[in-house]
């Protein structure tokens, strides 16, 4: 297999490259033909003279100069992954191997930003206007020769959002090999596959007439709270009739403050202050995207992440709100069968 990745700036492409490296990939950039002939030229490789000289060597040799030189080291027997793809030549180059396929690395600019602001490098810009004007030159250079990123994108086989951690990049890096290659298909689930079915699990011991919703509580890998929607501890089970409204099947986001349920991720937090279990730093997987009230306490539970299966008709605020206190969210992507 030889993937190739590109991607905007800090999207994360060195970080799933070096991921495949530890898989027994052989790396290589196509950036390093370009630094080769600045070193050959006794020329320091800043960003500017490295986006200059790829220009200049496509105009010379030809739009897919970097991709033929690169693949012209590919031997047979091994994996490889191939970073830095900026335009359509190069992937038509690459094309040409057995086994290519493309993805696409890609992520808010926002965070991008704070990526590169965090790992400091020299050149870099330092503000985020200055981070964007870089982002649209090289998206769409006006010079045929230049770097052409957003045609490249349209080319790509996959495109993963890297907006969360480590584990959800890397999980998410699993499901493209096994969707591309079925020698590279997971011998088990992802932990968002494996902690997303728990909760589907724990949803069926809910006792709401209308939905049935669960969630579940996540530190270290470990489960440490769970919690389904239905009528407090000691009240008559919705479904034997302990929540009117409910069992009046009153029309969806109607007469709220008269249901008598709680929410699965409410009793998830609930049950943990019950127990005497810290929340702090937990993630959540939840079945459903959780309302306004359950966001309230997600956020003041310390909690860090939110992964969620399906969004609740009344959620868009909700999901504004959790963001905006610093709380990561994700709608879970099942993997797809192969």
């Amino acid at each position: 297999m030889i993937i190739g990745l590109t991607g905007e700036n800090c999207a994360g492409k060195g970080t799933v490259a070096e991921y495949l490296v530890k898989k027994s990939f052989v790396y290589f950039s196509l950036s390093d033909v370009i630094r080769e002939q600045l070193a050959a030229e006794g020329k320091d490789a800043t960003r500017e003279s490295m986006i200059a000289k790829g220009n200049e060597m496509r105009k010379v040799f030809g739009a897919g100069v970097l991709a033929a030189t690169t693949a012209n080291k590919i031997k047979p027997g091994r994996h490889y992954v191939i970073d830095s793809i900026r335009s359509p030549a190069e992937v038509a180059e690459l094309r040409k191997l057995d086994g290519f396929a493309l993805i696409r690395i890609t992520a808010s600019p926002l965070l991008r930003f704070k990526r590169m602001h965090r790992r400091g490098r020299d050149g870099d810009p330092r503000t985020l206007d200055a981070f964007k004007l870089i982002d649209e030159r090289e998206l769409a250079s006006a010079d045929a020769n230049g770097q052409k990123l957003l045609d490249t994108f349209k080319l790509a086989d996959k495109t993963l959002t890297n907006e969360a951690d480590f584990q959800a990049l890397y999980d998410s890096v699993d499901r493209a090999l096994g969707e591309l290659s079925a020698q590279f298909k997971p011998s088990r689930p992802s932990w968002d596959e494996y902690f997303m079915s728990i909760a589907q699990v724990v949803s069926s011991r809910s006792n709401c007439m209308k939905r049935h919703v669960a969630a579940i509580i996540v530190k270290d890998k470990r489960i440490v709270s769970t919690g389904y929607n239905g009528t407090p501890r000691g009240v008559k089970n919705c479904d034997e009739g302990g929540c009117p409204r409910c069992n009046g099947f009153t029309d969806g986001g109607k007469n709220l403050d008269e249901c008598t349920c709680s929410h699965g991720e409410e009793n998830a937090i609930v049950q943990a202050a019950y127990h005497g279990t810290p929340l702090k730093s937990g993630i959540m997987y939840t079945t459903y995207s959780p309302c306004l009230t359950c966001s309230k306490m997600i956020i003041n539970a310390g909690l860090t992440e939110v992964v969620y299966n399906a969004e609740y008709p009344l959620s868009e605020t909700a999901l504004a709100l959790l963001k905006e206190a610093g709380v990561t969210v994700r709608k879970y992507s099942p993997p797809t069968p192969v």
